[in-house]
């Protein structure tokens, strides 16, 4: 039978390393998941996640039992993003010229039936990525939380230390800047 996450934890607060490693196996994959979403490159990713798990490690003592460890290290992993983005913001300024064929040619064509799928999704996915980076970090985070990932305004507030009505209040900003900016792109389509 698998020991379960209190009982590693304790393993490894009483001298026993190895005992994170299947706690490392077992939420690695959630882990990931989350950094793809803040970082596009998967070096990046992979950096984040080994931040992630090296804080956990390091503040495993902090870890209060109240809550599944789960909770806390998914805590951690979105905090570790939200760190990743201050580091890493670029306040760019883009327009269509700075957008790639594909991308322009699913401006063109939402909306149409197309056989293309595959190739619309990509474009699609690469263009709310673009949108995402003209955020300030904060706004990105609560967005990537709250559409990406689907969590509540409650638990957003609750991960990130904001009022509920502030995690609003930037949901509500950041959608506006994404809609001014798309309007820039393919002012037909979103006027």
């Amino acid at each position: 039978m698998d020991a379960t996450d209190k009982e590693l934890i304790a393993e490894v607060l009483e001298g026993n390393p190895e005992s994170f490693e299947p706690l490392v196996v077992k939420y690695q994959p959630r882990v990931f998941a989350i950094a793809r979403r803040y970082a596009r490159r998967e070096d990046e990713v992979e950096d984040i996640v080994q931040t992630v798990f090296m804080k956990a490690y390091s503040k495993l003592s902090s870890y209060r039992g109240d809550a599944p460890f789960e909770h806390w290290l998914m805590r951690t992993a979105t905090f570790t993003c939200y760190d990743f983005l201050r580091k890493h913001q670029r306040n760019r300024e883009w327009n269509a010229t700075d957008l790639s064929t594909e991308e322009n040619e699913w401006l063109e064509n939402v909306g149409e039936d197309t056989t293309e799928k595959e190739a619309n999704q990509s474009a699609a996915k690469a263009l709310v990525d673009r949108l995402l980076e003209s955020l300030k970090p904060d706004d990105r985070m609560i967005i990537t939380m709250l559409d990406l990932e689907q969590k509540s305004v409650k638990e957003i507030a609750k991960l990130t230390d904001f009022t509920e009505s502030n995690v609003k209040v930037r949901a509500h900003r950041a959608r506006d800047k994404m809609k001014k900016i798309l309007a820039t792109l393919a002012p037909q389509k979103y006027l």
